[in-house]
């Protein structure tokens, strides 16, 4: 295990950094074990692009599989990795008991992460009050930053804009995730959030009307593939090329219906191992590889994007693969 990097080593303060392009990085895995090899490969390939940051073990990154041994190790891996552009990484991190994250915290306070993203409680569904006090512990206790993560269609419960504008006043809260899927409410909280308080879309099929809405960027599982494209959206609509920037988006709005036609992160890891990032195209119960349809239609896709042949296609492992589904 490297050693834990000090502290005035992190790529950023978090508040200034959390706009703009951030990539929810998969997790490899191989015969059931954390591949470091391709996870190193991800970090080298994704560095060299236009992200701004990257979120580690949540959702896309199947943080609810992993051991807090793996956590540890892909954490440090991904810092290791970065070198010359260390780019900013929160820790994803969830959970319906708050003395538990409160000992997590504890535990990952020395590591080389730059925040937090924590969603709201899932199951337990409590009251905006219980919210409040949940998010405000966690805030007062944690050594780096807190960005929230507002995903109602997966928790159960949904973090109300009076509740989260008296978060944003918190000064280690410094931004949130927004999957809200109520346009109403994310326009409001655009309208009445603190200046310094980042909002990031996790829409991924939204991320143009969440630009064109104000948000401040995005958290992305699609910008896995056609990442510069998903950058240039950003950088288009920032400067005010409103034109350019619906070309941008309509190059890959089907993109992410295709990615999300089966349940995240199959079908990334799928293109990805198509493509010879990753080794594997492996998932963990209770997520499953994607179907032989799929698959065909991601081949199809990646073929029209891309011409020439992957690696793996040259080492004539694709057919094989597609038969195996």
């Amino acid at each position: 295990m490297t050693d834990p990097i000090s502290s005035d080593l992190r790529a950023s303060d978090l508040r200034s950094c959390l706009h703009g392009l951030w990539l929810p990085l998969i997790a490899p895995f191989r015969e059931g074990a954390l591949d470091e090899a391709s996870l190193r490969r991800l970090v080298r390939h994704y560095t060299a692009l236009p992200v701004n940051g990257l979120i580690l073990a949540a959702t896309t990154g199947e943080g609810l599989t992993l051991t807090p041994k793996e956590t540890q190790r892909l954490v440090f891996a991904v810092r290791d990795e970065a070198g010359a552009r260390p780019l900013p990484v929160c820790l994803g991190l969830s959970g319906s008991n708050t003395a538990a994250l409160l000992d997590t915290l504890e535990t990952t306070a020395a590591w080389p992460i730059d925040g937090y993203l924590i969603s709201c409680p899932y199951y337990s569904r409590p009251s905006q009050r219980g919210l409040e006090l949940h998010f405000g512990a966690l805030a007062d206790r944690a050594a780096h930053p807190l960005a929230l993560y507002n995903i109602p269609y997966r928790t159960g419960v949904n973090l109300g804009n009076e509740a989260m504008l008296r978060l944003a006043m918190h000064p280690n809260i410094v931004g949130l995730k927004d999957c809200s899927a109520d346009r109403n409410q994310s326009l409001d909280l655009l309208r009445r959030r603190p200046n310094d308080f980042s909002v990031l879309t996790g829409e991924d099929a939204q991320y143009h009307e969440a630009l064109t809405d104000g948000a401040d960027g995005a958290i992305l599982a699609s910008a896995h593939v056609e990442t510069e494209a998903f950058a240039r959206l950003q950088s288009l609509m920032a400067a005010g090329e409103r034109d350019a920037a619906l070309a941008c988006w309509q190059s890959v709005a089907d993109l992410t219906r295709l990615l999300f036609s089966e349940p995240s992160p199959a079908p990334i890891k799928y293109w990805l191992w198509r493509t010879g990032l990753i080794d594997s195209a492996e998932v963990r119960l209770p997520m499953t590889e994607v179907s032989a349809e799929l698959a065909t239609r991601i081949d199809r896709e990646i073929e029209r994007r891309s011409p020439h042949p992957s690696p793996r296609e040259e080492r004539g492992e694709g057919e094989a693969a597609i038969t195996a589904l």
